[in-house]
């Protein structure tokens, strides 16, 4: 690629400075040519017309200033291309640069792998040898050198651009081999790394080494090379350009001295021309002809210069642009540098460590590095020099060419230029300067990072050497950016020179200023004309957007007639579904009444039978009277039985006669019911075949009317595209009318250049828009024509519309028919529902009957209950009664009377209705007796009445058994309630509880611990229990929903049965409640019947809201169904369509078409380029035959060169009918495509009509659905708010419970520690009267006193625990009064499980007699709860079903979506390869036609290659030099214009706007010679007509040379952008493609997952009752964990009460503590002369107890030395605070206390161990009054430890002086979480004996602080209440400090010493 870019780049270069040469040879032609034709004229002119040389001076002056002008043209729009080719060779070499730079790098960097590589590997064998023995050592840098050479050497060639494409293969092979050896050399290295790691670590180090120093060399290398390479280029090209510019001003100043001196000359002759002198004019003429000539000559070569200048300009820039990516290079490369730099000083650190091993190692391969080093780079130098030296010359060439060349420029080129210059060499300083700045600071890094490594490695002197060489570049670098600010200054110096003679230039421009102002005049005028047709244009748009307009109001009217019409539509399904019901009904009733006739004819045939019989029976009657008249005439007798039997007859004949009548008047409602039977059924089958026939219509019209709107929508778009295209183009327009205008009003300002710039601008400008009017111009035809088709289509749309309204029309028709109908079959139906009354207020009676044994019930149960509540109060009476208990005894009464009343009037209606129906009895056994034979007959016709009864009475009774399974399940609950506090009663909650707190919320979710085992298995029980009983419904509910389908006639039975038992139990209750002893009952079984009515209406309610949840449901489910039914159907041919899609695309041969394309395209270019070929080849053969008449003849021809022609011949011959073979596959595959698209855009039409229908059903549906789940979510609410509130108060309730249990529990715990503490007082003090008989008189006084203390403080806390009551009992009213239904209905069901314990042997009996009306109800109750249960479960699983369905139809509306978008993306791919088929077959026919054309030059050139061929048969002996020399100019031309092509599209362009300038530009030049014929004279007129000929044929030669170059260009770029958009095409045609291969691949997946998803619906449904179970089971658990966490909250509130009790103590004992202060302060006196008597006493008791001690520690062995302790104590006060624990360890392992109990003691508070001491051994605390020492207080040191401990116990023992004042807030709170342990084991008395004490003195003694703080003296297994209480009979424990370990019993202990001595 590199090098084919490269040959591009030079190409280019070579074909635009041929290209300039040719024009430039062309201008030099023209103006000879006119020179030539000047002077024949000027020499037909004869001498003596002397006054006409006047005019031919001026007429020549104005020649020659036209000639100029349109030089000057010529001149910048060679600069322009020059300005344009530029650019691109500067995009296309930085491309090229970049790309080899890209390629180097990679070399560079592979090549330095390798090398490294083959280092390491060299050291790695190298190492591995020195291991093993017998191997040879291998040198270490062998390849290197050469490598480095390599290095260099591809370097200094991939700096050239002109590089072949060999070289590029060459370097890629290379590429390819330096990257295979580098995996196998890193393979290679893989496996020495093994072998030495394996081997040892001193081959690493040495490896490393080598690595590093390596790198090092590497680096320094390419370091130094490229430093050198920058500083050399830089300095040449700086060189270069100074050199340049110098030369270039001088130039110009030459230049411009020239022109002012020839524009004085001629300004000169003009004057003496005008001055009249006649006698030198013609010697005027003569020297201006000269002049004339002269100048001519001079233009032409200042062109040819120009070009030259041009050429190398070029080239210089290409440099310059090379230089600039060199620098870019550069850059990079320090950057890479500086971070291979820092690697390098973290390795040199590495180094250091291992330079002190291997110093010898490193020193000789350091020595080989250097002169490695000196060796690369003056090789490297050396290349570069050479390579630099070269470029200098050719650039000294090229300024030597460009001073002997450029000489006649003009003013504006050369300011142009130097302006050009002076802004890359401001760009080139600044860049230097970047980069100067960029040194430096990398100069800066280098030498931090330099003096680090000199610091780390200091024997590494090559670094120093070349830091010093970059610093002297870095000064050189300096001097040169000097030098070049210096040359900038020079330039602005001279480019102020060039300001001034810029400014004396301007006075020729006032010249040219006036033809401009004509110029703008004109424009003006054009710009007026072209704002006109815009205004028309704009006109035109807004009447189109006005038809627009309405067109869209047209639409939406349609669009809402449709939706009106699709509203009736639906109407029209609702009244048909409607009217099929009714339908249904009436079939139904109509076999009901043909059974009922059929029967009713059977009930005549034999009441016909009857009626004959009778008649017989008459006749014989008749007879016999006949014959007894005849016998016996005068016997009455007989003539009463013949009336008798006469009356007979006529009451039978009227029964008949009535019951003919009933027939007839069956048979009459039966024939109108078949009749309007048949009616309606036709009716339903012609509206079917109506709404079907509608709903196709409809399908059809929707599916038109969106076809319809896609394409109106897509016509308003393009439309609308159009439209802003056009007003763009048009503001565009006018902005650039206004920018022209601007630069005209500016261009008076400009210098003579930029006015003639923006003069060819506004050219070009006015050339544009008159294109962009004509295409504007077009638009607007094709705008009026796609308006026609609008308008068209439009009118069909309206016309279907006229048809849609008319079949609304007949459709409105139709369903007012409908409704007509609906009306009649609504009458019948009213008809129907009067007899369904009557049955209903049959049904209403028993239903009554119901109620009063309800209500009789209700009132018994309440009753009952209300007895049950006032023996209880009774038996809970207190002594003092209350007022309350009062009041509820009157209330009881008067509702008790009440009662009774009610009573009274329900027997009464009792008694009433038991009459009634005796008296309906006697009608039945009348009627039974006179219409025996008619009962059998008519009882089969009510029983079929009776049935409609039946099923509404089923309903009925199915809830009013579930309401009693409800109620039996209730009772169930309460049972198991009631043994399950029989089993455990210390728990208040029960299960029912439990599960009923299930839908409270978790108030407290930090407080979660672990439920009882207990707990969890009555839970666990209870939901065993009931799923057991859940299954037992279940199959309860499939027998009797069997039992239900099969009920036959006995059910009428059954009711009577009913109703007789109901009779029965009126009966019974009569004669309970007229028993006195029933009351009871009769009470409860009142309340009973009240809560089971209350409770049967709650379910009633619910039951109706379920029923009609339920239908709804049922409704909205087949509903979902059917329409997922559809959709599915709908999805299914979407996706068969979707496969059908894919396999055509797929069988259409994407490849194929691929291929084809490809091939197209490779063709076309192959033909374009042997086109030209052939093309050039013909120019040539011209050429040549024009210049053998011409030429000198010269060799011959050979034979071998024309029979290669001939060969090229036959191979175009070939290639054309191959060429011609791919246009027709072409053609195929488009056609083809074409019906593929036709196919795709009809069922892309289809699939968005099911889409919209779709849509419109799903919203529907969405509906209906929100306003279900709405009242559904309503309900849901409602339950669990019940179930929360019940919860909740029953939750209080057993909260309250447990408080009262606690409360009653705590104070029977008071009430025994009372008596424990009184009898060890009593105990402790026995000992000591048998011990002393002074002592316990004083003793006993204080212990009076303090157990009258202790009695006051236990009054006191005795009337707080009663307030506390009181106020749990306020608190428990409180509650019951916040929430009394609850409580009352849990009171209810306590005292009527208790009632029922009670009264079960007494109910037996009843029990017994009632067990078959309970069985039968049970029945009734099983049943209807099995159907409640069983339409719950319907309803879930509808629930279940609907959100299922809710999901299914969320899928399927992003499915929906999603094929929404699809096909909206497919249509939009359709319309796309639609109109790229339209460009395919368009660029088909261009391909066909260019190919005829080709075809048809090919002949004619095929005849003339003939032709030539024959002359040149004759001449080829003549052009044998010149052919071949023209030959291999072809073919250079041909690889050139390969290479051209490209770049001179952009000249194309310019080319022809050019052409029409100049065209223009010739008109106005004939217009001012017809002006100039005017003022001059006929003999002007002859001179000007042939300047005319000679323009036109200048103009013409001009044309044909153009046309001829520009025809094959035009071709070639034609072919090539084709080829481009075929190529585009292409491109977009695959990605659409690709896209809708993965829209099919989704498509697919997601009819997949469809798949997934219905069968995990299915699953999901299956699983759902399981799911529901673990739903349960958590619930549960998240219940049980509530439980728990309420229990743990009701711990936390013992705990509480616990504390305030501790308080209460608290605040008892500050109470008493004031009171005693009082009466210390009182009597002061008195307690000093006691405390002094008790001192006595004491001291006396401790001399026997130190004797009775002295005698044991004689006695026993050990002793613990007292020195010893005094050290351990002086020590543990000396020692830090941090190690004092282990000081008193020591001390405790001494005295014999656990390690357990010292580390309790330092867990606990600070006053442990250290205070007990420090106030122990300190002798008393701040509050002991100042008493004198003592000698034992003095010789504290002397005495034993356990004398300290007898006398401190006698400080303690006096009581202190009390402080005058005493707060509550210095006690020290007794809470602490030691202390209550401490208590607990504590008796009552002694702990309160020790806490007032304790409170006094809490900062003072720790030993008498809580004793949570002091050491832990209580042995759990201590004191026991018969255990002796005094220290003296006491063996001493362990705890204590003692000095022999003695024996202890364990019932003795020191904890026991110390309370016993408290006590005291």
């Amino acid at each position: 690629m590199s090098s084919w870019l490269g040959g591009l780049g030079s190409g280019l270069g070579q074909s635009l400075g041929q290209v300039g040469g040719s024009l430039a040879s062309l201008t030099g032609q023209i103006s000879n040519f006119t020179k030539d034709m000047l002077m024949e004229g000027t020499e037909d002119v004869p001498a003596d017309l002397l006054n006409s040389g006047r005019e031919e001076n001026e007429a020549t002056h104005s020649v020659l200033r036209s000639e100029n002008e349109r030089l000057k043209k010529l001149y910048t729009d060679l600069e322009e291309k020059h300005e344009a080719s530029e650019l691109q060779i500067k995009q296309q070499s930085s491309s090229y640069r970049s790309q080899l730079q890209q390629k180097e790098e990679e070399i560079n960097h592979l090549k330095a792998r390798q090398i490294a590589l083959q280092d390491e590997l060299l050291r790695l064998q190298s190492t591995a040898q020195s291991v093993h023995p017998g191997s040879g050592r291998v040198p270490a840098a062998t390849s290197s050198p050469s490598l480095s050479y390599g290095i260099s050497h591809h370097v200094s060639a991939f700096h050239e651009d002109d590089m072949d494409f060999g070289d590029v293969i060459s370097s890629q092979q290379e590429i390819n081999r330096l990257s295979n050896e580098v995996s196998r050399l890193k393979s290679e290295l893989g496996h020495w790394r093994h072998i030495a790691e394996v081997q040892g670590t001193q081959s690493s180090d040495q490896t490393e080494i080598c690595k590093l120093q390596n790198i090092i060399k590497e680096l320094k290398q390419n370091r130094s090379q490229e430093i050198d390479d920058h500083q050399h280029e830089m300095s040449v090209l700086q060189n270069a350009h100074q050199q340049k510019l110098t030369e270039i001003s001088r130039r110009h100043r030459e230049e411009l001295s020239d022109y002012e001196e020839r524009i004085e000359e001629l300004e000169n002759l003009l004057q003496q021309g005008g001055s009249g002198v006649t006698v030198t004019d013609h010697s005027k003429m003569y020297d201006m002809q000269n002049t004339i000539q002269i100048l001519q000559t001079e233009k032409v070569e200042s062109t040819k210069k120009i070009e030259e200048l041009e050429d190398k300009i070029k080239e210089i820039y290409k440099r310059l642009s090379s230089a600039e990516h060199d620098r870019e290079v550069w850059k990079r490369e320090q950057e890479q540098l500086e971070v291979e730099k820092r690697q390098l000083t973290e390795q040199c650190e590495r180094l250091k460590l291992e330079c002190s091993t291997s110093q010898p190692l490193a020193r000789g391969q350091r020595d080989v590095v250097t002169e490695e080093e000196r060796t690369l780079p003056q090789s490297s130098s050396a290349a570069e020099v050479l390579r630099l030296q070269q470029a200098l010359t050719d650039a000294e060439n090229e300024i030597m060419r460009l001073s002997s060349l450029n000489q006649d420029n003009s003013l504006a080129e050369d300011n142009q230029k130097l302006q050009m210059c002076v802004q890359t060499l401001e760009k080139e300083k600044s860049l230097l300067s970047q980069e100067k700045e960029e040194l430096q600071m990398s100069l800066s890094k280098l030498s931090n990072e330099y003096e680090v490594i000199k610091s780390t490695a200091t024997r590494d002197i090559d670094l120093f050497s070349q830091v010093r060489d970059l610093k002297l570049n870095l000064e050189v670098k300096e001097q040169e950016l000097n030098q070049s600010i210096h040359e900038n200054e020079v330039l602005t110096a001279e480019l102020e020179e060039l300001d001034r003679q810029n400014q004396e230039a301007t006075k020729h421009v006032i010249l040219i200023k006036d033809q401009l102002s004509k110029q703008q005049s004109e424009g003006d005028n054009v710009i007026k004309k072209l704002k006109e047709d815009l205004d028309d244009g704009k006109q035109r748009i807004h009447q189109l957007e006005d038809d627009k307009m309405n067109i869209i109001k047209e639409l939406d009217m349609q669009k809402e007639k449709l939706t009106h019409s699709e509203r009736a539509l639906s109407d029209l399904q609702l009244a048909k579904q409607k009217l099929e019901d009714k339908v249904e009904d009436l079939v139904d009733q109509l076999s009901k009444s043909e059974k009922n006739n059929f029967n009713i004819q059977k009930e005549n045939c034999e009441l016909r039978e009857h009626i004959r019989q009778n008649e017989e029976e008459l006749s014989t009657v008749r007879s016999e009277l006949t014959r007894s008249q005849s016998q016996d005439s005068n016997s009455d007798l007989k003539d009463d039985v013949l009336k008798e039997r006469e009356t007979e007859v006529r009451t039978l004949k009227q029964n008949l006669t009535e019951v003919e009548q009933l027939n007839e008047h069956l048979k009459q409602v039966a024939f109108d019911l078949r009749t309007e039977n048949e009616k309606l059924v036709v009716a339903c089958e012609d509206v079917r075949n109506q709404l079907e026939e509608s709903i196709a219509g409809n399908n059809q019209v929707s599916l038109e009317r969106t076809a319809m709107l896609e394409t109106l929508k897509c016509e308003k778009a393009q439309l609308e595209a159009e439209l802003c295209g056009a007003e763009k183009r048009l503001l565009e327009e006018a902005k650039k009318y206004k920018q022209t205008i601007e630069e005209l009003s500016s261009a008076r300002s400009l210098t003579t250049s930029a006015l003639q710039l923006e003069h060819e601008r506004l050219v070009q400008l006015s050339q544009e828009k008159d294109s962009e009017i004509a295409e504007l111009k077009k638009s607007i035809e094709q705008m009026d024509t796609d308006h026609q088709q609008t308008k068209q289509s439009l009118l069909s749309s309206l016309e279907e519309q006229k048809q849609l309204t008319q079949l609304i029309n007949e459709k409105e028709i139709c369903i007012v028919k409908l409704k007509e109908k609906s009306s009649e079959l609504q009458g019948e139906l009213d008809k129907c529902a009067q007899t369904l009354r009557k049955n209903e207020t049959l049904r209403q009676t028993i239903e009554e009957k119901d109620r009063s044994l309800g209500a009789m019930k209700e009132e018994n149960n309440h009753l009952q209950e209300e007895l049950e509540r006032i023996r209880e109060q009774q038996s809970r009476a207190v002594p003092m009664p209350e007022p309350r208990a009062l009041d509820s005894t009157t209330e009881l009464e008067a509702e008790l009377s009440r009662l009774h009343i009610i009573k009274d009037h329900l027997e009464e209606e009792i008694k009433h209705h038991q009459k009634m129906i005796e008296d309906q009895n006697q009608n039945k056994l009348q009627l039974l007796q006179s219409l025996q034979e008619q009962k059998k007959e008519m009882d089969e016709f009510r029983y079929q009445h009776e049935q409609m009864n039946i099923t509404h009475t089923q309903l009925f009774l199915e809830k009013d058994e579930e309401i009693k399974n409800l109620q039996k399940t209730i009772e169930q609950i309460k049972a198991q309630l009631h043994e399950e506090r029989q089993d455990i009663p210390t728990e208040n909650s029960d299960i029912f509880q439990e599960t009923k707190v299930q839908s409270l919320t978790i108030e407290n979710e930090s407080e979660k611990h672990d439920l009882s085992k207990a707990e969890t298995e009555r839970l666990v029980k209870g939901i065993k229990e009931r799923e057991l009983e859940i299954k037992l419904l279940n199959e309860k509910n499939i027998s009797l929903t069997k039992q239900i389908d099969q009920l036959s006639k006995d059910e009428v039975g059954k009711l009577t049965q009913i109703i007789q038992q109901k009779d029965l139990e009126i009966q019974a209750l009569h004669a309970r409640i007229s028993s006195a002893s029933c009351s009871q009952d009769v009470v409860y079984l009142q309340q009973q019947l009240h809560a089971y009515a209350m409770e049967r209406e709650k379910v009633m309610v619910v039951l109706n809201e379920k029923t009609r949840e339920n239908s709804q449901l049922k409704t909205e489910y087949h509903k979902m169904i059917d329409i997922i039914s559809a959709k599915e159907a709908a999805l299914i041919k979407l996706q068969d369509e979707n496969k059908k899609m894919s396999t055509r695309f797929e069988s259409s041969g994407q490849d194929m078409f691929k291929e084809t394309i490809q091939n197209l395209s490779r063709i076309i270019r192959e033909k374009d380029i042997e086109i030209d070929a052939l093309s050039q080849k013909c120019q040539t053969l011209l050429t040549v035959l024009q210049t053998s008449g011409t030429g000198s003849e010269v060799g011959g021809v050979n034979s071998n060169q024309f029979e290669e022609l001939l060969q090229e011949r036959d191979k175009l011959k070939q290639q054309v009918k191959k060429m011609e073979e791919w246009k027709q596959q072409v053609m195929t595959t488009v056609q083809n495509m074409q019906h593929e698209s036709a196919q795709l855009q009809e069922e892309l039409h289809q699939l968005q009509a099911q889409v919209l229908v779709d849509s419109d059903n799903n919203s529907k549906l969405q509906v209906d659905y929100t306003g279900l789940i709405q009242s559904y979510e309503r309900n849901e609410t409602k339950l669990k708010n019940f179930g929360q509130e019940l919860a909740q108060v029953q939750h209080s309730i057993g909260q309250l419970c447990n408080t009262k249990d606690l409360l009653l529990g705590k104070l029977d715990i008071m009430s025994p520690q009372l008596s424990p503490g009184s009898s060890l007082t009593a105990q402790s003090a026995e000992p000591l009267k048998a011990g002393q008989s002074a002592g316990p008189h004083g003793s006993s006084q204080l212990l009076q006193q303090e157990v009258d203390d202790l009695r006051r403080s236990l009054q006191e806390k005795d009337a707080t625990i009663r307030t506390l009551q009181e106020n749990n009992h306020r608190l428990s009213e409180s509650m019951a009064a916040s929430s009394e239904v609850g409580r009352r209905e849990h009171e209810q069901t306590d005292s009527e499980i208790k009632q029922l314990k009670e009264k079960q042997e007494v109910l037996q009996n009843l029990l017994r007699e009632k067990d078959l009306l309970i069985k039968a109800k049970s029945d009734q109750l099983h049943s209807s709860n099995e159907n409640f249960t069983n339409k719950a479960n319907e309803n879930e699983l509808l629930r279940q079903a609907v959100t299922n369905l809710k999901e299914r139809i969320l899928i399927l509306e992003m499915d929906i979506s999603k094929l929404k978008g699809e096909n909206e993306k497919i249509v939009e791919t359709s319309r796309g390869k639609e109109t790229e088929y339209q460009a395919l077959q368009e660029t088909n026919m261009k391909f066909s036609m260019m190919l005829r054309e080709k075809e048809f030059e090919c002949h004619s050139m095929r005849e003339k290659a003939l032709a030539f061929e024959q002359l040149l048969k004759e001449k080829e002996q003549e052009k044998t030099v010149t052919f071949q020399q023209e030959r291999d100019q072809v073919m250079l031309a041909l690889k050139q214009k390969q290479m051209e092509n490209t770049a001179l599209q952009n000249e194309v362009q310019h080319l022809r706007d050019k052409e029409s300038r100049l065209n223009q530009e010739l008109q106005r030049l004939r217009n001012h010679l017809l002006e100039s014929e005017d003022s001059h004279t006929r003999e002007a007129l002859a001179a000007e007509d042939r300047e005319a000929k000679l323009r036109k044929k200048v103009t013409v030669l001009e044309e044909k040379l153009v046309s001829s170059s520009n025809a094959m260009e035009n071709a070639s770029h034609q072919a090539s952008v084709q080829v481009e958009s075929l190529q585009e095409q292409l491109n977009v045609i695959s990605k659409q493609r690709d896209e809708t291969a993965l829209q099919l691949s989704v498509s697919q997946e997601q009819v997949k997952q469809y798949a997934l998803s219905l069968s995990n619906l299915q699953m999901v449904l299956e699983h759902f009752q399981q799911e529901e179970k673990a739903m349960y089971s958590a619930e549960l658990e998240k219940q049980n964990q509530l439980l728990a966490e309420w229990k743990k909250k009701a711990e936390t509130l013992e705990g509480k009460v616990l504390s305030l009790q501790e308080r209460l103590d608290e605040a008892n004992a500050a109470l008493d503590s004031a009171s005693r202060l009082t009466e210390q302060l009182d009597l002061k006196e008195e307690q000093i002369e006691e405390l002094k008597k008790q001192n006595e006493l004491h001291q006396e008791m401790l001399d026997d107890a130190q004797k009775k001690l002295m005698n044991l520690v004689s006695s026993t062995e050990g002793k613990v030395d007292k020195v010893l302790m005094r050290n351990l104590f002086i020590g543990h006060f000396h020692t830090p605070k941090n190690q004092r624990h282990e000081v008193l360890r020591l001390m405790g392992s001494i005295l014999g206390v656990k390690r357990e109990e010292m580390e309790q003691l330092f867990a606990e508070d600070q006053g442990g161990v250290t205070r007990w001491m420090s106030g122990w051994l300190g002798g008393g605390s701040k509050s002991v009054p100042s008493t004198p020492l003592r000698r034992s207080q003095q010789s504290v040191f002397n005495s034993s430890f356990s004398e300290l401990f007898v006398k401190f116990l006698e400080t303690e023992s006096h009581p202190s002086v009390p402080p005058p004042k005493l707060s509550v807030h210095d006690l020290k709170p007794l809470d602490s979480p030691g202390r209550r342990k401490v208590d607990t084991s504590i008796p009552g008395s002694s702990k309160d004996v020790a806490e007032p004490r304790a409170g006094r003195r809490t900062d003072l003694s720790p030993f008498l602080a809580p004793r949570s703080a002091a050491v832990p003296l209580i042995n759990p297994a201590g004191h026991g209440p018969g255990g002796p209480g005094h220290l003296l009979l006491k063996p001493i424990s362990d705890v204590l400090p003692t000095f022999t370990p003695l024996p202890v019993s364990p019932d003795n202990s020191a904890g026991v010493v110390l309370k016993d001595l408290l006590k005291q």
